[in-house]
């Protein structure tokens, strides 16, 4: 388990890499974290483990985009700290050779709490008797076309605060109607830019044609909206509900 801190405020290279990235400090820090990875595949090969090794290189959260040219960007709604998703999608790129075919893309959706399962499951090992969130979406990694992720749904949160949900095959996010920050003023070279608070009402997105989450569809997907609404409301009842 390597948890690289280097992406995150502040932000530091190593001398061999300052000023070679082309694209600024983060850029630089960015180049030296991809050295690094290659450097933990190369100590795989070298011990003979590389094809009875599953790596996995992913992110927790989008990008903080508040620390300007100290951070990283993406396209989507928002960024870290919101449950946009600029602030809850990241990549995940795995290899393990013999059993993920090379160039294997997927957008099918799935969460990090679905990856200890999935480990478990590749291992044989047993799973907790008490309950747990996550699934085994081993046929999703390897890109099973006939391959169903096995959640209703996903809950997202910011903190405490539950917020929606994301239909299991990723297409539908729906928002409750909460209060998140957005960027009113970027940083620049690791000090912060200033936040406000904004709302967003009951709102429904689609995904596959909409990743930006632009489009309000909860007037035209009503049915949808009814279904996605009764499952969060259930899901707040069940994990969110004060204790007198």
């Amino acid at each position: 388990y390597v948890p690289h801190s280097m992406p995150h405020v502040p932000i530091f290279c190593s001398d061999k890499f300052k000023d070679k990235s082309g694209a600024g400090l983060y850029g630089d820090v960015i180049m030296e974290l991809d050295w690094s990875v290659g450097e933990i595949g190369k100590a795989l090969k070298a011990a003979g483990v590389e094809d009875r090794t599953l790596v996995i290189l992913t992110s927790d959260n989008g990008p903080w985009i508040s620390y300007g040219n100290h951070a990283g960007s993406t396209p989507f709604r928002e960024a870290k700290g919101t449950g946009f998703d600029g602030g809850i999608r990241s990549a995940c790129i795995m290899k393990w050779p013999g059993h993920i075919a090379a160039g294997t893309r997927s957008s099918r959706a799935f969460s990090t709490v679905d990856l200890l399962p999935t480990l478990a499951g590749l291992a044989g090992a047993a799973l907790p008797e008490n309950p747990i969130d996550g699934r085994n979406v081993w046929a999703l990694v390897t890109g099973d076309p006939a391959a169903r992720n096995p959640h209703e749904y996903y809950p997202f949160s910011t903190g405490s605060n539950f917020e929606g949900i994301i239909s299991g095959d990723g297409r539908w996010k729906l928002h409750l109607p909460h209060a998140y920050r957005t960027l009113v003023t970027p940083g620049h070279d690791g000090a912060a830019g200033k936040y406000r608070q904004d709302k967003i009402g009951l709102a429904l997105f689609d995904l596959s044609k909409d990743p930006y989450e632009t489009r309000n569809l909860v007037d035209e997907q009503p049915e949808v909206t009814a279904r996605l609404k009764a499952l969060a409301e259930e899901h707040q009842v069940r994990f969110y509900s004060k204790v007198e």
